[in-house]
């Protein structure tokens, strides 16, 4: 699956402490800091009930389309062995929900009207808001499709990396539990532990970890990087699917918003497609505007059926939702009030499972449209205004911290 690692790397534990710890002092309260800048205001999660069959679509909703995710995404609620099925501001309690896979599982659903019926006798349902605000911003993604080898050629020459083995995770809980639940990425050197390389430094200088594939094309890679996953289509005729597996914990810098602040796109050109013409299009500038995202994405050989959000199993198309999970739990069923790109009413039933870079916020979600150049068409182009709401099974007793 991955070739032979490069490298190696030592963790000096006492110095690498002594590091975070300073790192901790600054990240708490402030380095150099000579002036105080005017507070934001604080984002608090508010849960509104609301009756299910108020929900605007709920009558027209294709509720079969639903069993099957539902039953992968019990799956893995049922291995769960946390009080929580997730630590989120939103907390469910996990043998709650497993009280309705149980049920779920044992009554073989598989018609609309069953469905339905199945979710309206066992879950609340409530309005996610941000200080009383449902409204929110959501955008969509999909899985890319990339051309790549094994070998390096003329061709293909770009690498494609795994996670690099200098690439250090810590928590700032683990040091004191007084901390911010907060992960921190980066790589030891000397005796201080530092920020991991950057987009550019990766790109120019390469790095010691292990060459997954080569891909032709450097654009379909950063996008490939932005969406988390793609599909590889390999010179000898197979398929591999390559998964997210890590990052170098560096800001996201979304392209789109690079060519607008340079001024080399206009706002209503700024979609997905629009972007990816005008980088094939100016190759000498396209390295450079891209390398301006310092977030970089290692990437993993997966073989699931599909792209694996961050809850661990695959997406489904027009099913699956990912949103900040600091707010609201992964593996939450969902319902999307908002529209797509052609402003067509888009109401359904999602899951929370994944997440993303730019995610970030209360009433914030990204919508997951499938694979290939048709779903691009889509996910490029959507910026909607919408809500959502949580469902919770009956029985439980929602907390919100």
């Amino acid at each position: 699956m991955q070739k032979a690692i490069i490298g190696r790397w030592f963790q000096p534990k006492n110095l690498l402490n002594a590091a975070v710890i300073l790192l901790f002092i600054c990240l708490l309260n402030g380095c150099a800091k000579e002036t105080s800048a005017p507070a934001e205001k604080q984002s608090t999660v508010e849960l509104q009930k609301v009756q299910i069959s108020k929900l605007s679509g709920w009558q027209s909703e294709k509720f079969s389309e639903v069993i099957d995710v539902f039953n992968k995404n019990c799956g893995k609620i049922l291995e769960n062995v946390d009080e929580y099925i997730y630590a989120s501001a939103i907390k469910i309690k996990t043998k709650d929900y497993q009280k309705v896979c149980s049920k779920f599982l044992n009554k073989n659903i598989r018609s609309d009207i069953d469905m339905r019926h199945f979710i309206e006798l066992n879950f609340d349902v409530y309005a996610v808001t941000d200080n009383g605000a449902a409204e929110g911003k959501f955008t969509s993604y999909y899985e890319a499709v990339i051309n790549a080898s094994f070998e390096k050629t003329a061709k293909y020459k770009y690498p494609i990396y795994g996670k690099p083995q200098d690439l250090i995770e810590i928590n700032l809980k683990d040091f004191d539990e007084n901390l911010p639940n907060t992960r921190l990425v980066g790589r030891v050197s000397g005796n201080k532990f530092i920020p991991y390389y950057s987009r550019r430094e990766i790109e120019n200088n390469g790095i010691k970890a292990p060459v997954l594939m080569w891909g032709d094309d450097l654009v379909d890679i950063h996008f490939m990087q932005i969406q988390g996953s793609a599909v590889a289509k390999m010179s000898d005729g197979s398929e591999l699917r390559i998964g997210f597996a890590d990052s170098n914990g560096l800001k996201f810098k979304g392209i789109g918003g690079i060519l607008l602040e340079k001024k080399l796109l206009s706002a209503g050109e700024a979609s997905m497609p629009k972007i990816r013409e005008w980088l094939r299009k100016n190759p000498d500038k396209a390295r450079d505007l891209m390398a301006e995202n310092n977030r970089f994405i290692f990437q993993k050989i997966s073989d699931a059926d599909g792209p694996v959000g961050a809850f661990g199993i695959s997406l489904t198309a027009g099913r699956s939702l990912a949103v900040d999970n600091t707010y609201i739990p992964l593996g939450a069923m969902m319902w999307l009030d908002t529209v797509n790109p052609d402003n067509g009413n888009l109401k359904k039933i999602v899951f929370a499972q994944d997440i993303g870079g730019a995610i970030k916020g209360i009433v914030r979600g990204d919508y997951f449209w499938g694979q290939g150049e048709k779903a691009l068409r889509h996910a490029g182009r959507m910026n909607s205004v919408g809500k959502y709401y949580i469902f919770v099974p009956k029985s439980s007793a929602v907390k919100v911290n």
